[in-house]
């Protein structure tokens, strides 16, 4: 298996611009989302689309759209795993002095800077904000030179005034961006999401990066700051919610399809990462919706 990948993304903006804007229409599923970072900031603007946020070490499931603001080297994997027929994701890549190193330091741009500071727990904002704005972000990329930097400033500006939001990895930052410990958990993240509905061993994730059960345990628990097989169980957990968002399984036949063994065990586990029980979970749907 092929498990050479960039950890450390090179992001470059088109000659002449100190932003680089990608907006995708059609999901293929033929670039495979990887654990990375990179010192410029993300903007994430997804329109009906679907997929897993994994930032730092918050692990959610979203359903229908989202608008983010990732501050740098925050580790995250890609977050679309399929748009709808109409459906877009825009991303607008910067480094936080790209309009110079001491711009951002005036007083006039301090909510801004505030922000900044904000999103390196990563920021998820509210239904309105994404309404107010989510327009806005998607024609960036109709725009070029001082048009484009203005409407940019105009975005960010209305995001910093905005109060409904959330961050996402409120409990700190654990992982090490060290390209050496970022690549190890790439190889040890993508096992999971392939194969995370089966039993996975501590033998054999621990001879997937050529280490021993025990020093493994340890590297992981250091780097992450949780055990492996928490990992595993919110994996499973977030794929849980995805279920019961998007079929009408009974929760018995979820529980086991995302591979749970023990649906008493599903049941307290579910109940520990969400907040609430499966059951109410699901009854709540309706407003979760965004």
């Amino acid at each position: 298996m092929n498990t050479r990948k960039p950890t450390l993304e090179k992001i470059s903006p088109e000659f002449g611009s100190s932003l680089k804007v990608k907006k995708n229409d059609v999901y293929t599923g033929e670039s495979k989302p990887f654990w990375h970072f990179h010192p410029e900031m993300e903007l994430v603007y997804v329109n009906k689309g679907q997929g897993k946020r994994h930032i730092g070490n918050h692990l959610s499931y979203f359903n229908n759209s989202q608008l983010l603001l990732l501050g740098s080297n925050l580790p995250h994997n890609g977050f679309t795993d399929r748009l709808t027929i109409n459906g877009s994701e825009t991303i607008v890549q910067f480094k936080p002095e790209f309009l110079g190193e001491h711009f951002f330091d005036i007083p006039e741009m301090e909510d801004i800077n505030k922000m900044f500071e904000r999103s390196k727990k990563g920021i998820l904002f509210g239904i309105k904000t994404k309404q107010k704005f989510g327009k806005k972000i998607e024609k960036l990329n109709e725009k070029e030179g001082f048009k484009k930097i203005l409407i940019f400033l105009e975005v960010l500006h209305g995001l910093a005034k905005c109060e409904d939001y959330t961050l996402l990895n409120v409990d700190g930052f654990a992982f090490e961006t060290e390209p050496q410990d970022s690549a190890k958990i790439d190889v040890v993240i993508k096992h999971i999401n392939q194969n995370f509905q089966e039993h996975i061993s501590l033998d054999e994730i621990a001879d997937k990066v050529n280490m021993t059960v025990p020093a493994f345990c340890r590297y992981f628990k250091k780097v992450t700051g949780k055990t492996f097989t928490k990992l595993v169980n919110e994996y499973r957990i977030v794929h849980a919610t995805k279920l019961l968002s998007e079929s009408q399984k009974s929760i018995a036949d979820v529980s086991f399809e995302c591979g749970f063994n023990n649906f008493s065990h599903f049941n307290k586990l579910f109940k520990e990462f969400t907040g609430k029980s499966a059951s109410k979970y699901r009854g709540q749907l309706k407003l979760m919706v965004q």
